[in-house]
């Protein structure tokens, strides 16, 4: 015997009672994505991310529609954007910028938006330009165990930590590639004292790479040199919790000329902080 089934027709819901649609939002680790999730309006206040709507509603009548209906206006009519804020170490500064901070190991600063962290690059963290890959930026802290350090003058004055940077970088680069040759100086040093009370040292270094283009040539008129690549090295230099702090940036040399004040705020952004236990 057919049957016949009466669908009860409800109210379409305002933007007042519905809940958000928070959609996917990139986490700490640019490998793993959260999914969307449906947001209540009825969570306590402690447990609703904060988020800015992106769409405006208009106020309309009641109507009939169907519980597929509604829930499809609700999705349709109601589309908010979160705001980064399920990590706390990862929030939107500004407008170009993104705040990071490690509350574990004790230092903060700002990145471009736009860049993205690698995992297992061999520093403690470490963000890139996704369309330049030699421009990057990252943070190396010394051992606990192994340092005790009081003050970043345990370093000497900036221009002799100056020369054990560079001995550093040349020491990284070197190559045993035959016909390859690196050249660096130090292009500046300087101190100063941060907003936070803290002295931190700044150096800059220039690293030149050239190789031949044919290194096993028996005669030197065919042994031609070419520049490989030209880059420029900025490290920030801070002492806190008994340990070496240093922010390490990179950039081709003709992007650091061209979009060098990117690279400036990120580097004037770097901080060390007391770790409570």
């Amino acid at each position: 015997m057919a049957s016949i089934v009466f669908l009860k027709s409800l109210p379409a819901p305002s933007l007042s009672s519905c809940g958000s649609y928070v959609p996917t939002t990139t986490t700490t680790d640019s490998s793993k994505l959260q999914m969307g999730s449906f947001v209540s309006p009825h969570l306590p206040p402690r447990l609703k991310p904060e988020f800015r709507t992106i769409c405006k509603a208009q106020t309309t009548t009641a109507f009939a529609v169907s519980r597929r209906n509604a829930l499809a206006g609700l999705f349709s009519g109601c589309i908010a954007t979160q705001i980064i804020t399920h990590d706390p170490a990862l929030a939107e500064q500004s407008a170009g910028f993104r705040e990071y901070i490690d509350f574990f190991d004790g230092y903060s600063l700002t990145y471009p938006k736009n860049w993205i962290q690698v995992k297992g690059a061999g520093a403690d963290i470490f963000f890139r330009d996704p369309f330049v890959l030699d421009e990057n930026m990252s943070v190396n802290i010394s051992s606990p165990s192994s340092s005790r350090y009081k003050s970043v003058e345990d370093l000497g004055p900036p221009e002799e930590a100056g020369k054990n940077v560079l001995k550093q970088y040349l020491t990284e680069f070197m190559s045993t590639r035959l016909g390859v040759r690196r050249e660096a100086n130090v292009v500046s040093t300087s101190s100063r004292v941060a907003d936070d009370g803290r002295l931190y040292y700044q150096i800059e270094v220039n690293v030149k790479s050239y190789a031949n283009n044919n290194e096993l040539a028996v005669m030197p008129e065919d042994r031609k040199v070419r520049l490989e690549w030209d880059r420029r090295y900025l490290s920030v230099l801070g002492v806190e919790n008994n340990r070496l702090y240093e922010l390490r940036l990179q950039a081709p040399e003709d992007v650091f000329r061209e979009g060098g004040s990117n690279i400036r705020q990120a580097m004037d952004s770097f901080r060390v902080n007391k770790i409570t236990a």
